[in-house]
Order: C-alpha cells, then sequence, then structure tokens
C-alpha cells in the first residue's frame, strides 16, 4: 500500500528521513507539497491530484488539517489516516497576529524559524541538540520566505463540527512532552472521529517523526497491522456467506 506523508508548518520531506526506512512494507512513498499554495484546501486539492489512487496519509501538525481535508475530499482514496501532533482547533486572534507579525518583519534571505521557536518545539532534552535544531531551521531555509509568507497567513480554521465526517480508520498520535500541542487537543480529536485510536509517544516533544522515529514506526505499523488483520477477517467472512 502506498504512504502518503504530509509534512508541519515551514518542513519538507526532511522531516521524515528517519522514519521512512522503517515503514519499508509501504511503498511507493509520496510527499506532500504544501510550499506553494495558500489554503488547506487547495493543499489538499493538490495531494489528491498528484497522489496514487489509494494510500494511507499520514498528516504532522499543519499537515494533519490537510490531510483530515483530503479525507474529506476523497474518502474512497485514504485506506487509513493517521493524525501525528495536531488539533482540530482554529488559530486563536493572538496566534493569527502573531503570525502576521512574523511575515511582515521576515526578511530576505530567509533564514529559517528562529531557534528559540524550534527549541520551544522539541523535548525539553533536546532543546541543546544542535544537529536536530540545524535540521529544522535548514528546511526553513530551503522552503523560503514566500512559503513562510504563506503557511504564517493560512486560515488555519477549526473542523471540531467535520471530524464525524471522517469515516475511515483513524490513529492519532501525542507527544507526551508536547509543548505545541496539547493532549486535551488529541482527546478532542479522538472524540470526534468515530472508532479512532490515541497513543502517546513519551519523551518526545513536538517534532514526534524527528525525536522519536523508531517508537512512531513501532505505533504506527502495529496500528495498520490490526486494520489489515480485520480487513482480512472480513473478507473471508464474505468470502464463506458468498462462495
Amino acid at each position: 500500500m502506498a504512504l502518503v506523508l504530509v509534512p508541519g508548518f515551514m518542513l519538507d520531506q526532511e522531516m521524515w528521513a528517519s522514519l521512512e526506512p522503517e515503514m519499508k512494507d509501504y511503498r511507493p512513498i509520496f510527499h506532500a507539497d504544501l510550499g506553494r499554495d495558500d489554503s488547506i484546501r487547495t493543499m489538499a486539492q493538490r495531494l489528491i491530484a498528484e497522489a496514487p489512487s489509494r494510500f494511507v496519509l499520514i498528516g504532522f501538525s499543519l499537515g494533519g488539517y490537510v490531510a483530515r481535508e483530503v479525507a474529506r475530499l476523497a474518502p474512497d482514496a485514504v485506506s487509513a489516516l493517521v493524525l501525528i501532533a495536531t488539533s482540530s482547533r482554529a488559530d486563536t486572534p493572538e496566534q493569527v497576529q502573531r503570525k502576521a507579525a512574523a511575515a511582515v518583519l521576515a526578511a530576505d534571505p530567509f533564514k529559517g524559524m528562529s531557534r528559540l521557536s524550534l527549541r520551544a518545539a522539541v523535548h525539553p532534552d533536546r532543546s541543546t541538540d544542535d544537529d536536530l535544531i540545524g535540521r529544522l531551521q535548514d528546511m526553513g531555509r530551503r522552503l523560503g520566505l514566500e512559503t513562510f509568507r504563506r503557511q504564517s497567513a493560512l486560515d488555519r480554521h477549526g473542523d471540531a463540527d467535520r471530524l464525524s465526517e471522517i469515516a475511515c480508520p483513524t490513529l492519532i498520535v501525542a507527544g507526551a512532552d508536547d509543548r505545541l500541542r496539547s493532549l486535551d487537543e488529541a482527546n478532542e480529536l479522538h472524540a470526534g472521529i468515530a472508532h479512532s485510536t490515541l497513543e502517546i509517544v513519551q519523551h518526545t516533544g513536538h517534532m514526534i517523526p524527528m525525536e522519536q522515529p523508531a517508537a512512531l514506526a513501532n505505533v504506527v505499523k502495529s496500528w495498520l497491522g490490526k486494520i489489515d488483520l480485520v480487513e482480512a477477517i472480513l473478507f473471508d467472512q464474505l468470502d464463506r456467506h458468498h462462495p
């Protein structure tokens, strides 16, 4: 089964580099591009147009908003949905104002996200990990100023009232020490998406795919294995009743 990976704010496919080898049973792997569009919906539409016809969809943070929109727009294409370190809440007025101010103040050439903001995105034990912080900063630098301005201006509207429209098997993954997205937000997703599963990865901040890739892969693969088993049982039952 194909795998589609959707990155977060000012992140690119490098964020999945340590996870991909752990997901070798799922091929091909497709990386969604959030750098060219100016709305959640158009990002989702681009993904649908460029992705395989059916796939497992994994969205991280901002990518979780896009992934949920994909699941609503193209339900037959998404065989399973994984939402990592994300939320159904809209940005607060304060967050909107802060992002708008940052976009105005950002200079060209863009040097990536500030180290101060990136340290808040990882577990406190990793806040002085120069390699990790540097990789995060490099992704923002590659995406550039125009992408930063577009993503900062996104209307990240809440979709709590639309979670019930998601019908595919859904796994929600939260970081135990995430300082950007709370466990309350993960629980809201879990409560809103019928028959979803919630898993918490220990000793990680917001950047779960980079901080704890092996633990994340184990959670995702175990859950996907259970889905495959359920489907196999259902198909077997159908075969017995309809020879």
